[in-house]
């Protein structure tokens, strides 16, 4: 990919701040969580977004 347009560059930043924002809820999620379960699957929730992040990320 030679050339990003704007669209892309302005959807980039659309998923790139979705992925940001699933991340801090997920965590906060996390954190009020009682069971070990939901934590859990809270945390990994979090992870897998900001590794979505990371690899959009990449594209800039």
């Amino acid at each position: 990919m030679s050339e990003i347009s704007i669209l892309d560059l302005q959807n980039l930043r659309h998923l790139i701040g979705g992925y940001e924002n699933t991340h801090a809820k997920m965590s906060d999620y996390a954190s009020m969580a009682q069971e070990e379960d939901v934590k859990k699957l809270f945390y990994d929730a979090a992870d897998c977004a900001m590794k979505n992040k990371q690899q959009l990320m990449k594209f800039l």
